[in-house]
């Protein structure tokens, strides 16, 4: 069921090598194509990296508070720009808000998948652009990092990114967070 995937999804940092073929990212992918979008227009755009000399040259792009990434046997590249999405002048840019729903199946199919799929902020946009060949008008949103978890902490991880890893951070609750029928604080 999707609510035992969605509880399942974590943001470990322990991560193991996995092996993940181009045919689990092909399935993945199509599932990810289902995912709405303004008038169909799919703008999200994904690079796997799995290619270990690709990979080594990607950890390069990565900030230092995450080097634990180093140990990702994949990471996803998700990019995108505006033309490719409805252009609504109140609600722009909502490509990013399409390409996040589409990144958001993906997470939980890696997920459901046995993977850890951790997206973060920390890294070089134009460092990882010009690696992987991401035109200059995309934007680069997020780097996904994947890989298998483990109960072995990497020398990369700090003492703080340990101790997270051992608990669920707390959520707020439903009621910080929803308002019925009009706005309320």
């Amino acid at each position: 069921m999707l609510d035992s995937i969605i509880r399942a999804r974590r943001a470990y940092r322990a991560l193991e090598p996995v092996d993940i073929s181009s045919e689990d990212i092909k399935k993945v992918a199509e599932l990810v194509s289902l995912s709405p979008s303004c008038m169909n227009n799919q703008p999200w755009r994904y690079i796997f990296v799995h290619d270990e000399i690709v990979l080594q040259e990607l950890f390069t792009c990565l900030s230092r508070g995450n080097q634990w990434a180093r140990n990702a046997s994949m990471i996803v590249a998700v990019h995108s720009e505006a033309s490719l999405d409805c252009q609504i002048a109140e609600r722009d840019p909502y490509f990013l808000f399409d390409t996040g729903m589409a990144t958001a199946y993906l997470i939980l199919l890696l997920t459901e998948m046995g993977l850890v799929a951790h997206p973060i902020a920390g890294f070089s946009v134009e460092k990882t652009k010009e690696l992987l060949n991401i035109p200059g008008k995309n934007s680069v949103i997020t780097l996904i990092i994947v890989g298998k978890h483990t109960s072995a902490f990497p020398d990369e991880m700090s003492d703080k990114q340990k101790e997270k890893e051992l608990k669920r951070p707390i959520r707020k609750s439903v009621e910080e967070f929803i308002s019925f029928n009009r706005y309320t604080e």
